[in-house]
C-alpha cells in the first residue's frame, strides 16, 4: 500500500493530501530514510512523522485497504 494512503487509513494524518505534502516536505521517514508518498508500506516497517517540534514513531503491524475507526489501533503500534 502507498505510504500516503496508509497514513490516511490509519488516521495518523487526517487527509491524504496532507500526508502527501508531509512526504514531499521530507517530514516522513520509513526505516530511517526519507520516503515519498508513493513508497510501499510493508508489515514490520518503522514510520516516523515529524509534527512541528515532536516526532511520532510507529511500527506497522498490518496493512488493510479499509478498516473501521474502532479497529485502527490493530494496524500499528507506537514506539
Amino acid at each position: 500500500m502507498r505510504l500516503d494512503k496508509y497514513l490516511k487509513v490509519t488516521r495518523l494524518i487526517k487527509r491524504r493530501t496532507v500526508a502527501n505534502e508531509a512526504c514531499d516536505a521530507g517530514r516522513v521517514t520509513i526505516n530511517g530514510r526519507p520516503a515519498k508518498a508513493s513508497a510501499e508500506v510493508k508489515v514490520g516497517d518503522k514510520i516516523t512523522i515529524g509534527f512541528g517540534n515532536k516526532d511520532v514513531s510507529v511500527e506497522v503491524l498490518d496493512v488493510q485497504e479499509t478498516i473501521h475507526k474502532e479497529d485502527v489501533s490493530q494496524l500499528y503500534r507506537y514506539i
